[in-house]
């Protein structure tokens, strides 16, 4: 599907950064620190008040062409409220009534990956942007996040399920980063103590989303909140077959080259965000030197408040270059 960059890319190996530790209560967390001391990053995971674990997530990094690249993901399983003949009936879609809805193999799938295929596309280096990006050749799609959401949606062929996921994502090429979102998960940056948000959730009742639905001939209603055809409470998505005519993989991305002014990155799931402000997650963040304490602390945060979803965070810490202070010998 992706062509392979070849010899025209000096990579080293794509070292999978997951070194899970399962701490007290349930929580999963970890953490890295480059070698050269510039980054450092922590994740923990919990599932929280739901039965099941629908959150994933990836790090990814390696070197090409000298260039440090370290890539960052989040992908929480969608589920709808209503299935079978409901569904069905609300989507006008006609598919089966037995057909099940939710769980967590795309957002799996897209930790298999998404990571991976990126970092084939020939143009991962040299324009990123793109190559995560929806655009049509030939009227194909042929970029990285579109073409991981047709795979999806072909290896779920033969299946009964109709499973979906966000992905909020970061990746970070030398200095510059860029990040990718799809869905409600999300990614805020903090630059000299603000908090300043990378991505837009994306929800059916944003003004934009909801005139690209309903162009294409979908419906945006309430039913406890604003949702798809009734259904989905979000506006993008991989996989989501049933309504994918509306509920697309098309990607947001901001881009932005790191200073010595940003200090911390949060990636989290929407089990943070719901009950955790932007300011919030970067004050408590903030306040923790290991990005591993951090993660873990703003999962405990969201589950004190209230959250009664999975909860899964990724904090970055940038650590820049300082002089060393002066310190003449005296005799």
């Amino acid at each position: 599907m992706m062509v392979d960059s070849g010899a025209t890319t000096n990579q080293g190996p794509v070292v999978d950064m997951i070194s899970e530790k399962d701490g007290d209560g349930g929580y999963v967390t970890g953490g890295w620190k480059s070698e050269d001391g510039k980054l450092s990053y922590g994740y923990s995971s919990f599932r929280g008040k739901r039965a099941t674990m629908e959150d994933f997530y990836d790090i990814k990094t390696s070197k090409i062409n000298g260039q440090m690249v370290c890539m960052f993901g989040i992908f929480d399983g969608t589920t709808s409220d209503v299935i079978g003949e409901d569904l069905s009936l609300k989507c006008g879609t006609g598919l089966s009534p037995y057909l099940g809805h939710g769980g967590s193999h795309a957002a799996e799938y897209l930790k298999q990956h998404l990571f991976e295929n990126l970092m084939k596309h020939p143009k991962f280096i040299t324009d990123t942007k793109l190559a995560i990006s929806a655009f049509k050749n030939s009227d194909i799609l042929c970029e990285t996040y579109p073409q991981t959401d047709v795979d999806f949606l072909d290896s779920e062929r033969n299946t009964y399920r109709d499973d979906g996921s966000t992905a909020s994502t970061a990746v970070l090429v030398g200095n510059h980063l860029y990040v990718a979102n799809v869905g409600d998960s999300r990614t805020i940056i903090s630059k000299a103590g603000e908090a300043i948000p990378l991505s837009e959730d994306h929800k059916p009742n944003r003004t934009d989303e909801r005139k690209r639905i309903e162009n294409a001939g979908g419906v945006v209603m309430w039913a406890g909140t604003w949702r798809v055809g009734g259904v989905l409470a979000m506006s993008r998505a991989f996989g989501d077959r049933m309504l994918k005519q509306f509920v697309v993989a098309e990607p947001e991305i901001q881009d932005k080259e790191i200073d010595e002014e940003f200090e911390l990155l949060v990636l989290a799931s929407d089990g943070l965000w719901d009950v955790v402000p932007n300011e919030d997650a970067v004050s408590l963040a903030g306040a923790e030197e290991e990005p591993e304490k951090a993660a873990r602390k703003l999962t405990e945060a969201a589950f004190t408040r209230g959250s009664a979803d999975n909860i899964t965070c990724i904090v970055v810490r940038f650590h820049h270059e300082k002089a060393a202070p002066v310190n003449p010998k005296h005799e």
